[in-house]
């Protein structure tokens, strides 16, 4: 079954504070209180990528987007503007393998808690039905 976007493209601006160049999400699929679901069309443009591969870096900057995104989705529903968040640390990154330009990235966010302005995720990120990394990572949203 493929799920359609919320969101796509330029219209994820409304969710994060990043711009081009540096934009690792170009789609939204879904969000609700136990996590959410972003993708990414790997480009050969992408300031990630090397010799037609997305590095390490890429990978991490593709979930922490992710997590903002999420994070960005419940001020958006009220009509306000997606606020700034920091990585506050990412733990048991693996990468089973780095994707190639063309590939399209899946990410599942799912919640394993919250606790004083900090919310702690994990991620999977898929090609197709391949498991391409997993970690764990704390996100700090600042208040205004």
């Amino acid at each position: 079954m493929e799920m359609k976007p919320l969101l796509e493209g330029e219209g994820l601006y409304k969710l994060i504070p990043q711009r081009n160049p540096i934009v690792m999400v170009d789609t939204f699929f879904r969000a609700d209180e136990e996590g959410a679901e972003t993708g990414l069309h790997v480009q050969s443009g992408n300031l990630f990528c090397n010799e037609g591969l997305l590095r390490e870096p890429g990978m991490i900057e593709h979930v922490a987007q992710s997590a903002a995104a999420f994070a960005g989705y419940a001020p958006f529903t009220k009509g306000e503007s997606p606020k700034l968040g920091f990585i506050g640390e990412v733990k048991k990154f693996k990468i089973a393998r780095l994707p190639k330009v063309g590939e399209f990235l899946h990410t599942s966010l799912r919640v394993l808690g919250e606790a004083a302005g900090v919310t702690l995720i994990s991620a999977e990120t898929k090609s197709g039905e391949e498991v391409l990394a997993t970690c764990q990572m704390k996100i700090f949203i600042k208040e205004d």
